[in-house]
């Protein structure tokens, strides 16, 4: 069931639309193991028309499963796009396709919910990561696992031989 608006009805009053989509219809088509949808959208929208062309404006909520990237625990990121707003020419160059009077609206969706994906999704701000088990652990030689004070990776770059 794709998310679609009549336009016949929109030509007496505005039209609200409110419901879920479950993800597999939204094609999202996600190939990253860090970031799964699997919750179905929900969706509160206000699709009105003007002259030539629609205007929708709403609120999208799709919840995602995610691995933190710093300590790979599991976690539910919620993706909420408060203050959604989209413009459809309906006439023109850049015209949306109807079919049977109706504007299928799941493109534009899926679009801007793709583009509201966390880019390094973090269980919370301050996760420090993976426990590093060798804190305060001496190597073979007895010596300390820290680094020199004063090296750094450039003096380090610096002492290459090309």
């Amino acid at each position: 069931m794709a998310l679609k608006v009549n336009l016949r009805h929109l030509e007496e009053h505005n039209v609200r639309l409110q419901g879920e989509i479950p993800v597999e219809e939204l094609e999202l088509d996600v190939h990253d193991e860090i970031i799964q949808p699997r919750k179905p959208l929900r969706y509160d929208i206000e699709a009105q028309k003007m002259e030539h062309a629609l205007l929708l404006q709403g609120k999208l909520d799709l919840a995602l499963d995610c691995q933190c990237v710093r300590c790979l625990k599991p976690f539910e990121y919620e993706l909420e796009i408060a203050s959604w707003t989209c413009h459809l020419l309906l006439e023109g160059e850049e015209k949306v396709p109807v079919v049977s009077d109706c504007v299928d609206l799941t493109p534009y969706v899926r679009e801007d919910i793709l583009l509201e994906f966390p880019q390094h999704p973090l269980c919370k701000a301050e996760c420090g990561g993976l426990p590093n088990k060798s804190v305060g652990k001496k190597n073979k030689t007895g010596s300390s696992t820290d680094l020199k004070p004063d090296g750094s990776a450039w003096s380090e770059l610096n002492k290459l031989k090309f």
